[in-house]
């Protein structure tokens, strides 16, 4: 059964700029596009807010009105809307195991400030099983334009970044885009030098070299499957946070990968999604390593 793209929206503007470009996209993949909203009953003895069924019939109207909107904008596209009563995040999670991506608003201000996930944003995309898209308030069409491309982060061998570049690249497919794929890298310490690791380096030629080989190695199958898209092999050194922000002003949309890391606080998404998606300026997709 094929999945939809699946929008959580709460009625900011944010949620709203999330809706329009999960529609286009849902348009490009010839998907449906599911509209869903969390929420819980909240009494309030101040003031007269309704009982439970009035809540509810509120949050459904405002929701049956996005999609009609989102709808009437793009024609032909199927909208299915599902206002779900519970936590948040195990609300959204759920949502997105059923969807190709689950598409959520995130404030922004900026290129300093970036992305303000917020705890339910974070605890997401963490938890996701699927990739999950943030779109800042203000997101246009216009910036998916030729030209720009979708940018990749590319690290390990060939299986730790495939669910990463199957993304980008049938995104990119979808799109008609480029595809430039970042794989960054650093001097190793010296307690990581060994015999073993000498000699791989020194067949290879070198450092710099050993990491195209890998990125090529790495690229491979993808560039069998996706002939027709363009692809910008980008092997730099440095952090690979800090590789992937200085190619970002070229981006449509930044894809990068996580291991979500357990803490006595909570989940943590890994310190390279974590810096894109706090100053990146366009959308940024980030997709759980299987």
């Amino acid at each position: 059964m094929t999945r939809p793209i699946t929008a959580g929206v709460d009625g900011t503007e944010e949620s709203l700029a999330a809706l329009e470009w999960a529609a286009r996209e849902a348009v490009r993949r010839n998907l449906a596009l599911r509209v869903v909203q969390a929420w819980r009953f909240q009494p309030y003895e101040a003031i007269d807010a309704g009982d439970r069924e009035t809540q509810a019939g509120w949050v459904k109207n405002a929701v049956a009105d996005a999609a009609r909107a989102v709808e009437a904008r793009h024609s032909g596209l199927e909208v299915i809307t599902d206002v779900l009563e519970g936590d948040t995040v195990d609300t959204l999670v759920g949502a997105g195991a059923e969807a190709e991506m689950l598409v959520l608003g995130s404030r922004g201000h900026g290129p300093v400030v970036g992305f303000l996930l917020g705890s339910v944003g974070q605890q997401v995309i963490a938890e996701a099983r699927g990739p999950v898209v943030l779109v800042r308030a203000g997101d246009q069409p216009s910036a998916e334009a030729a030209g720009r491309e979708i940018v990749v982060g590319q690290q390990g061998d060939p299986q730790d970044s495939a669910d990463t570049l199957r993304f980008a690249f049938e995104t990119a497919s979808a799109r008609g885009a480029g595809v430039r794929v970042v794989r960054a890298w650093t001097l190793p310490p010296v307690f990581a030098y060994s015999p073993g690791s000498m000699q791989i380096l020194d067949q290879a030629g070198g450092l710099e070299p050993f990491e195209k080989k890998a990125l090529a190695a790495a690229l491979r199958p993808w560039r069998e499957r996706f002939p027709d898209v363009p692809v910008v092999e980008h092997v730099e050194m440095g952090s690979a946070g800090q590789v992937l922000l200085s190619v970002a002003a070229r981006a449509q949309l930044m894809v990068v990968g996580r291991r979500a890391h357990r803490t006595a606080v909570g989940a943590r998404i890994g310190s390279v999604a974590h810096g894109v998606l706090h100053h990146a300026e366009c959308p940024v997709a980030v997709v759980p390593h299987s």
